[in-house]
């Protein structure tokens, strides 16, 4: 009987072990999706609001037209925008820093090398978080006057942040993550490109344009690697391990990354779609940009004198 009790408490501690172990790994799971959902989430809002607004202001005034970092709400919310980068990147920061380390962030005197990866994402985020902080303060106090274009350099420095950061994940990670991580570092990478374009050229609209796109995709495809990788959508023939996603041959890993690249373009195709149907859509409410830029031209109104003198 004693023999029997011992081998019951240790066939219950190993089952308890395994629970524990099952346990983990749903909230290493749902921690990557929801980790990749709520940036996303942001990328997205931001992204859209930056579309919408380029486009209607370039519509309204395209003489004038100026791009800008970010875009006021009308009303007592006028720095909404604002709000919703510094708020939303200190709340992933705290939860990347605080919830996913458990707060166990040194162990035996060191950084505790099981969160470096938790880390790194606090690390990149507090540079959208500076980013908002500094507009706030530019634009609600007399403490410091940024322009447009040193706002963008420090956008562009917090995207470089992010890059370097998916970039090391694009090359550690092997295999079907990897191929998702390298096509956000693509798009990453152009989201700096036209970040800095726009602090040169403040006056091209399609520069605007291209930057409220390049966000939008990228919270797009936040989506989707946490729908893919971590959700519902994984590719056939590919699990979900402890150490990331793999894939049962080479030949289903081969598919898999081949549906990355689909999937990819098959969201730039809808979201050029949407925009270029909204700007349709503005263009019919508000005007032709080249029957404003006529109207209020010079070329205009030395044809109304030459008509006023041939009389």
């Amino acid at each position: 009987p004693k023999v029997w009790r011992t081998h019951t408490h240790t066939h219950t501690h190993r089952e308890r072990e395994r629970e524990r172990e099952r346990e983990r790994e749903r909230e290493r799971e749902m921690g990557s999706f929801v980790g990749h959902l709520f940036p996303g989430s942001l990328f997205l809002l931001i992204g859209l609001w930056h579309i919408g607004n380029s486009i209607v202001k370039y519509l309204g005034d395209p003489q004038s037209f100026r791009a800008r970092v970010w875009h006021a709400v009308p009303g007592r919310l006028k720095h909404l925008e604002l709000y919703i980068i510094t708020v939303g990147s200190f709340v992933d920061m705290c939860l990347e820093f605080f919830y996913s380390t458990h707060l166990r962030f040194v162990v035996d005197g060191a950084l505790n090398s099981a969160h470096m990866n938790d880390f790194e994402h606090a690390a990149m985020l507090l540079m959208f978080f500076l980013f908002g902080a500094s507009a706030l303060v530019s634009e609600t106090t007399r403490l410091i006057s940024l322009p447009d274009g040193a706002l963008y350099v420090i956008i562009a420095m917090a995207f470089t942040a992010e890059y370097l950061l998916f970039n090391f994940h694009s090359t550690s990670h092997a295999g079907l993550e990897g191929r998702y991580h390298e096509l956000l570092v693509l798009l990453i990478s152009l989201c700096i490109l036209f970040a800095l374009l726009n602090a040169a050229f403040p006056e091209s609209f399609v520069l605007d344009l291209a930057s409220g796109i390049l966000v939008t995709l990228q919270g797009l495809w936040f989506y989707q690697i946490a729908f893919t990788l971590y959700g519902p959508w994984m590719p056939a023939g590919c699990h979900e391990q402890p150490d990331g996603p793999s894939c049962e041959s080479p030949d289903f890993e081969m598919r898999g990354q081949s549906l990355a690249e689909v999937q990819l373009s098959l969201i730039v195709s809808c979201l050029l779609v949407v925009v270029t149907a909204f700007y349709g859509v503005a263009v019919k409410i508000c005007g032709h940009p080249q029957d404003l830029a006529f109207f209020s031209s010079n070329h205009y109104k030395n044809h109304l004198q030459s008509q006023d003198t041939s009389f």
